[in-house]
């Protein structure tokens, strides 16, 4: 298979500022997710039991019960705007949690119907079907199609990108290969892969990596420190998940890093469609 994205590197880049004159472009992705019961993939604390496995079943629905709203409540309190992954299946189970990402001003980011699915090793036109519906759904509950992606379990297939162009989905958030939005060829027009933490993220680092959330809290201050010396206008990504960050013993230092980074001179707290947008406006800020 050959790469959708051309090699670029850092030292040949332009010289630029975001919009509002920011080096450093940050947005906070909240996941809410909808499992099935003892089918599919799930993510767990512990290793699974025998179904009923009720013990991880509990750990993910605290995150559509309390933790999705606690998150949301201490990003509005720190004045960031949650860009939210949602499984669209909440519309049915959860609805209470997407009303409160409207009260937050979220940006809705189509995230599957379930995060107990995934794309890979879906026939080409049961997964082009699967990305329109779930792009569908979105549109009609919230009165406008979302115009990211960000796939379960991050998986793609030889066609994925094709098909999420096709179904009309703007931006891409799933890699990291830069620091700066990059271009995609699909076949089907571009994507935007706007860069999205493989490493600053609860699920991968807090949990796969068993990392305490105040080193955690730290590693997020020296990511933003970092790039802040950078000479181009970078993306910095944090990913959260209700039920991982919406525990109140990993809640409070990972607010309390971002409510610094929110206020540091040069961050520019946005969403990624608000990225798109900017790359769109000014093309030397995405790499082709």
């Amino acid at each position: 298979m050959t790469l959708p994205w051309t090699y670029s590197a850092k030292p040949d880049r332009l010289n630029g500022l975001w919009p509002n004159g920011a080096r450093v472009a940050l947005w906070v992705a909240v996941g809410v997710e909808s499992y099935r019961h003892d089918a599919g993939m799930t993510e767990d604390i512990l290793p699974r039991g025998a179904a009923p496995d009720l013990v991880n079943t509990a750990w993910r629905d605290y995150g559509n019960r309390v933790g999705a709203f606690r998150l949301f409540d201490g990003l509005a309190g720190i004045g960031i705007r949650p860009t939210v992954l949602l499984n669209s299946d909440l519309y049915d189970e959860a609805p209470a949690v997407i009303a409160a990402a409207r009260a937050a001003g979220a940006e809705i980011v189509a995230h599957g119907k379930s995060n107990s699915d995934s794309l890979a090793n879906l026939p080409e036109q049961t997964e082009a079907r699967y990305v329109a519906d779930v792009r569908g759904r979105i549109a009609a509950m919230e009165g406008k199609a979302p115009q990211g992606w960000s796939s379960p379990w991050l998986a793609h297939t030889p066609t994925s990108l094709h098909s999420l162009a096709s179904a009309g989905y703007s931006y891409l958030l799933d890699l990291r290969l830069d620091d700066q939005p990059v271009w995609l060829e699909t076949g089907a027009g571009r994507l935007l892969a706007i860069p999205y933490a493989a490493e600053l993220n609860d699920s991968t680092t807090m949990v796969g990596r068993h990392m305490d959330p105040r080193a955690f809290a730290k590693a997020l201050l020296d990511e933003t420190r970092e790039l802040a010396e950078s000479k181009t206008p970078v993306v910095m990504s944090v990913v959260l998940h209700s039920f991982i960050s919406g525990q109140p013993w990993r809640k409070r230092p990972v607010i309390a890093a971002l409510a610094k980074i929110a206020s540091m001179q040069g961050v520019w707290v946005t969403t990624p469609s608000e990225i798109h947008a900017a790359v769109l406006t000014e093309p030397r800020l995405g790499l082709r």
